[in-house]
């Protein structure tokens, strides 16, 4: 059996803050004070900060995919690299004129109409390799 304290720690679990108060006033108002604190976290993270936070996601949803593969890797291989691209680049044309591809052959490997050329891939190893280099540890074979 549940003790008071428990059951009402699980049901007011979306404060992010302690349930046991004396009354519910004091409660809003604390998760309230949270909520600013948050907000003003969030407004001080620079651009920079957020790129790599997404890089860094990205990386772990790859190593992710290797751990458990699905049969639709095309699928997915278009998604990372979309993903990839929108973290780094304003406009996707950018980042095909970096890597030496047209525009054209970049949307067809996005939107799954072509399989990627080795090519595109080694390209494509290099540049990760470039972009990770000062955020975390990145095997640019993932892409393979």
């Amino acid at each position: 059996m549940k003790n008071k304290i428990e059951s009402t720690l699980i049901k007011d679990a979306e404060y992010g803050v302690d349930s046991r108060y004396a009354s519910d006033k004091v409660k809003e108002k604390d998760s309230v004070y949270l909520m600013e604190a948050r907000l003003n976290r969030i407004k001080k993270i620079s651009n920079e900060d957020i790129k790599r936070a997404k890089l860094l996601q990205l990386k772990l949803k790859m190593d992710d995919f290797i751990k458990n593969p699905v049969y639709n890797h095309e699928k997915y291989f278009a998604q990372f690299i979309e993903n990839y691209i929108d973290i780094i680049y304003s406009r996707r044309n950018a980042f095909a004129i970096d890597i030496g591809i047209s525009p054209i052959s970049l949307s067809h490997l996005l939107n799954n109409h072509r399989n990627p050329q080795e090519e595109f891939i080694l390209k494509l190893m290099v540049h990760s390799e470039f972009v990770f280099k000062n955020i975390c540890e990145f095997n640019s074979n993932i892409w393979f």
